[in-house]
C-alpha cells in the first residue's frame, strides 16, 4: 500500500504552508521586494532604450545608401557628381562640418559650420525665418546661435579662418540669410547650415566626410538590385565604404542607447545590495517560522524522519516561496512598467512603453529569486532538522536567535573587523596627496569596498553582542516613559539575536544612504569650489602677449551699466628654491561664494602674509602659521601662511598676497587682468554685456585683438550629471531601506504571533491595551534606532575615507541635517511598519492567552 502524497515529510510541509499562507507573506515579502526591484531594473532599462530610439533623430530616414571614404582623405565633389549620375541613384548629397571662431566681438565666440541641402527628403533642417542660403557669402543659423550671439536674417557675421600658407588671420563676412531648426537631437550648440560647397569654401576643405544617398526603396530593398548599385558606387569612387541607411541609423540609436546605459550600470551595481538586504531579512524570517514550527518538526523525527528528509523539505519549501515571491515580483514589476509611460505623459513627460516583455530576464529574475530564498533557508533549515524528538514534549515559545552568538561567531566577528581594520589603515596610509597624478584610484575604491564587506561582515557576526550595550544607551530615556518602555527595551534585549538580524539590515541601508549623503555634500562643496575657481566671474580679460593692461580699463569697464563687479589684479612669477610659481594680489574674497580652505582662513590675510594652493602647500610641507620665503625678482621675500587652500587657486595663481605687499615686491602697478559679471541673467542681457566690452575694447591702444575677453560662464558648475547620479544611487539605495522596513514588520507580525501567552499575560496583570500597543510600537522603533546608530558609525570613517580617495583636494562635509532628518525618518518608519502587529497585539484577550498556556 502507497503512502499519500500529504503524510510524507515534503508534503506535510507543503500542507502547512498552504493551510498558513500568511506564512507565505511573511517569508516571500523581502523576496518579492527584491524580484520587484530587479526586473524594475530591467523595465526601467526597457523603457529608456524604447524612449532613446523613439526621440533619436540623426541620419535622416530618406537616407538609403551612406558613402564614407576610405583612410586617404575626404570625398571630393567629382566623386560627388560621379554618384550623382550613377544609374539608380535618385539624390545624393554631401556632409561635412567643421567650425571657426568669431571676429566682431572682443569675447570669443565659436559657431559650428554643417553642410546641408536645407530642402528635400535629405534635409536635416527646417527654415523657421527668412530664406534657405543658395550662394557663396549666406548662411542660415540655428536657434541656439541665434539666441547666444543676437542673430536676425541680415545680421552679418565675420568667420577667422588660418590663411591658406598658415601665417596670419583672414577674416570671411558672410550674411544671416535665416533661422532653422535641426531636426538631430545631436545637434545643440550654435550651428550655421548652408550647402556642402559653400561650408567647404568657408572652412576650406572642398571635400566631404560622407555622402547621403536616396534611391528608389523598392529596387533597394530588393537583394540583387542593392547589390548591383554598391558596385556601380564603388566602381564610381574606388575605396569607398558603402553602408546602407537602416545600418547607419542603428549604430546611431547604440551609441545613443550606449550613453543613456550609463546611469542604469551605476543602478545595476547597487541592486545587488537591496538584493543582498533581502537575503537577510529572508533569512532571519525563515529562521523565526521554523523555530515556531520546532514541535511540529519534532514530531516528524519521532515517527521516523530523518534530518536529512526535514532539511529537503524545508529547502523545498524555500524554493516554493520563492517562486511564488518572483512571479509575483515580476508582474507587479511589468505592470509598474506598463503604467509609466501614460503617468509620466500627464506630467509633460514623453515616454515610450517597451514592445513586449523580456521572456529571458523574466525568466531569469524569477529563478535568481528561487536560488535567493535556498540560499535564505539553507541554515535555518539545517538548523531546524537537527532539532530532537524530545522537543516535541517541550514549548514552542523560544523562537528566533535569542543568545548572543557562540564563541566561533565572535571569533569570526572579530576577525573580519581586523581585517577591516587592517585594509583601512592601508589605504589610508597611501592617501594620494595633492598632483600625485598616477594614483589608481579604482583599485584604491575597490580594496576600501572590501574593506567596507568585511566591516559589514563583523556587524552581522557580532550584531547579537553589540545588541545590550548600544541599547542601554540609546534607551535610558524610554526607561522613563512608564511600563511601556521598560517593557519594550526588555522585549528587544530579551532576544538580541533576533534584535541584530533586523538591525544589521536596517544598518546597512543606513550607512549605504549616510556615506552616500556624505561623499555627495563633500563633491558638491568641491564643485563649488572649483566653480569658484575655474569661472569666478562671467568674463575674463587679459593682454595676449602677457603685458600689463591699460590702468584705466577696469575704470571704464565699471562705468558700463552693463557690467557689475569690476576687478582688476596683478600676476607675477615668484621662486621658492628651485620651484617656480605665480603670485597674485587677487582679492578672494571677491571671488564669490564656495571658496573654501583646508587649513587657516581667508580673513587671516593681512601684510606680510600669503595664502598658498594645495599643491604647493604639500610641496612645501606648510600649513597655516608656517613661513615660506619666496623670491620675486631675487629679491627674497618672508610670508607667513595666512590659509591653504583645497585645490588650485583662481586664474591659475599659487601664492596670494595683498595689494601693498606685492608692490613692496617690485611689481608694477598696472593690471595684469580684469574680470567683470553681466550685470544681469538673461541671454539678451549677457549679448549686451559683452557688446560693452567689445566697445570698451576698441581705440588704438586696446583694439587689433590685443586684449582678450573669455566668457568664462557656464565653463564649470555643479554637475548635472552628478545630481543625476546623486538621484539615482539615492533612489537605489532607499530600496534597501524598503526591504528593511519590510524586514521590521514581517519580524514584528511574527513576534507578536509568538508571543500572544506574552501579551495575554500582561493585559491580566493590569497592562491597557493601548500600553501594549505603544510597547510594540517602540519596539520596532527601537530596531530603526540600533540599525541606526550602528549605520551611521560605520559610514563617517568609510565616507571619509571615500572622499580623500576619490578626490583628495575635496573638503570632508559633513550633512548633518540630512543625516539627522535620515535617523528620524527612519525610526518613524520601522515604528510605522509595526503599527498592525502592535494593533493586532493590544486585542490579545487575557481570558484566551491563559487558555493557550502550556
Amino acid at each position: 500500500m502507497s503512502t499519500p502524497w500529504r503524510a510524507t515529510v515534503l508534503g506535510s510541509q507543503v500542507t502547512e504552508l498552504l493551510r498558513r499562507p500568511g506564512r507565505f507573506a511573511a517569508t516571500g515579502l523581502s523576496l518579492l521586494i527584491a524580484a520587484f526591484v530587479v526586473f524594475g531594473a530591467v523595465m526601467a532599462q526597457q523603457i529608456i532604450t524604447a524612449t532613446v530610439v523613439g526621440k533619436f533623430r540623426g541620419t535622416p530616414s530618406a537616407v538609403s545608401l551612406v558613402i564614407t571614404p576610405d583612410d586617404s582623405g575626404d570625398l571630393g565633389e567629382d566623386s560627388l557628381r560621379e554618384i550623382e549620375r550613377t544609374p539608380g541613384v535618385t539624390e545624393a548629397v554631401g556632409r561635412t562640418d567643421g567650425g571657426s571662431p568669431l571676429d566682431g566681438s572682443a569675447v570669443e565666440r565659436y559657431l559650428d559650420l554643417a553642410a546641408d541641402p536645407g530642402t528635400g527628403a535629405l534635409a536635416q533642417v527646417r527654415l523657421l525665418d527668412g530664406t534657405y542660403p543658395s550662394g557663396p557669402g549666406r548662411l542660415a543659423v540655428n536657434t541656439q546661435a541665434a539666441k547666444a550671439y543676437g542673430l536676425a536674417p541680415g545680421s552679418s557675421l565675420t568667420l577667422l579662418r588660418p590663411d591658406p600658407d598658415g601665417e596670419g588671420t583672414r577674416r570671411v563676412t558672410v550674411e544671416v540669410s535665416g533661422i532653422v531648426r535641426s531636426t538631430a537631437t545631436t545637434d545643440a550648440g550654435p550651428t550655421g547650415y548652408a550647402p556642402g560647397p559653400q561650408v567647404g569654401e568657408l572652412l576650406g576643405t572642398p571635400g566631404y566626410s560622407r555622402i547621403d544617398i536616396r534611391t528608389n526603396t523598392a529596387s533597394l530593398h530588393a537583394g540583387s538590385a542593392s547589390a548591383e548599385l554598391t558596385r556601380r558606387i564603388r566602381q564610381a569612387v574606388p575605396g569607398a565604404q558603402v553602408r546602407t541607411g537602416d545600418e547607419v541609423r542603428d549604430e546611431e540609436a547604440r551609441e545613443a542607447v550606449a550613453a543613456a546605459k550609463d546611469i542604469l550600470e551605476l543602478v545595476t551595481v547597487f541592486l545587488a545590495v537591496a538584493v543582498g538586504a533581502a537575503v537577510l531579512v529572508a533569512t532571519s524570517t525563515f529562521r523565526i517560522v521554523f523555530a515556531r514550527r520546532v514541535r511540529q518538526l519534532a514530531l516528524l523525527r519521532a515517527i521516523g524522519a530523518t534530518s536529512r528528509q526535514l532539511a529537503a523539505a524545508l529547502v523545498a519549501e524555500g524554493a516554493v516561496v520563492g517562486l511564488l515571491a518572483g512571479a509575483a515580483g515580476v508582474l507587479a514589476a511589468w505592470g509598474c512598467g506598463q503604467l509609466v509611460p501614460p503617468v509620466a505623459g500627464r506630467f509633460g513627460h514623453h515616454l515610450f512603453a517597451p514592445s513586449r516583455v523580456p521572456p529571458a530576464e523574466a525568466a531569469l529574475t524569477v529563478a535568481g529569486t528561487v536560488l535567493l530564498a535556498v540560499l535564505a533557508v539553507l541554515a535555518p533549515s539545517l538548523s531546524a532538522s537537527r532539532v530532537s524528538p524530545l522537543q516535541a514534549l517541550r514549548s514552542a515559545a523560544a523562537s528566533g536567535p535569542e543568545a548572543a552568538g557562540g564563541t566561533g561567531r565572535t571569533l569570526l566577528g572579530l576577525l573580519c573587523a581586523a581585517s577591516a581594520a587592517y585594509l583601512t589603515w592601508q589605504q589610508y596610509g597611501g592617501l594620494p596627496q595633492p598632483g600625485d597624478t598616477e594614483y589608481d584610484r579604482f583599485a584604491a575604491l575597490s580594496v576600501v569596498a572590501v574593506s567596507g564587506g568585511l566591516a559589514f561582515l563583523a556587524l552581522i557576526a557580532l550584531g547579537p553582542r553589540l545588541v545590550r550595550p548600544v541599547l542601554s544607551a540609546v534607551a535610558v530615556p524610554l526607561r522613563r516613559t512608564g511600563a511601556a518602555g521598560r517593557l519594550a527595551v526588555a522585549g528587544v534585549g530579551g532576544a538580541p539575536g533576533r534584535a541584530a538580524s533586523v538591525s544589521v539590515v536596517v544598518a546597512l541601508g543606513v550607512c549605504l544612504v549616510g556615506s552616500t549623503l556624505t561623499c555627495l555634500a563633500s563633491l558638491n562643496a568641491y564643485e563649488r569650489y572649483k566653480q569658484a575657481v575655474e569661472a569666478p566671474a562671467d568674463f575674463f580679460l587679459h593682454a595676449r602677449d602677457s603685458d600689463s593692461l591699460d590702468r584705466l580699463l577696469a575704470a571704464d569697464l565699471a562705468s558700463r551699466p552693463e557690467l557689475a563687479n569690476v576687478t582688476a589684479f596683478r600676476t607675477g612669477e615668484v621662486t621658492e628654491s628651485t620651484l617656480s610659481a605665480t603670485i597674485s594680489d587677487l582679492d578672494l574674497g571677491t571671488v564669490g561664494v564656495g571658496l573654501t580652505v583646508r587649513t587657516g582662513s581667508l580673513d587671516h590675510l593681512g601684510p606680510e602674509h600669503v595664502i598658498v594652493d594645495a599643491d604647493y602647500a604639500h610641496r612645501l610641507g606648510v600649513r597655516a602659521g608656517d613661513r615660506v620665503t619666496l623670491k620675486f625678482k631675487g629679491r627674497p621675500v618672508r610670508l607667513t601662511v595666512a590659509a591653504t587652500l583645497p585645490g588650485n587657486g583662481p586664474y591659475g595663481g599659487n601664492f596670494f598676497v595683498p595689494a601693498a605687499d606685492l608692490s613692496r615686491m617690485g611689481m608694477p602697478a598696472a593690471p595684469t587682468a580684469v574680470t567683470a559679471d553681466a550685470s544681469e541673467d538673461g541671454a539678451r542681457r549677457r549679448i549686451r554685456a559683452q557688446r560693452a566690452i567689445t566697445d570698451t575694447l576698441t581705440g588704438a591702444v586696446r583694439g587689433d585683438g590685443r586684449v582678450t575677453a573669455e566668457d568664462l560662464a557656464g565653463q564649470a558648475g555643479e554637475s548635472d550629471d552628478l545630481r543625476t547620479m546623486a538621484t539615482t544611487v539615492m533612489m537605489v539605495l532607499g530600496l534597501t531601506i524598503l526591504v528593511a522596513v519590510a524586514g521590521v514588520a514581517t519580524t514584528s507580525s511574527l513576534t507578536v504571533v509568538e508571543r500572544e501567552r506574552e501579551f495575554g499575560l500582561l493585559r491580566a496583570l493590569g497592562l491597557s491595551g493601548g500600553a501594549v500597543h505603544r510597547m510594540v510600537t517602540i519596539e520596532c522603533a527601537l530596531y530603526g534606532v540600533l540599525g541606526g546608530v550602528l549605520g551611521l558609525a560605520l559610514s563617517m570613517p568609510y565616507s571619509w575615507l571615500v572622499v580623500r580617495v576619490a578626490q583628495t583636494s575635496a573638503p570632508f562635509s559633513v550633512p548633518r541635517g540630512q543625516l539627522v532628518a535620515l535617523f528620524t525618518v527612519l525610526v518613524l518608519v520601522t515604528a510605522a511598519a509595526g503599527t498592525v502587529p502592535a494593533l493586532r497585539a493590544s486585542r490579545t484577550s487575557p481570558t484566551v492567552a491563559v487558555a493557550r498556556s502550556e
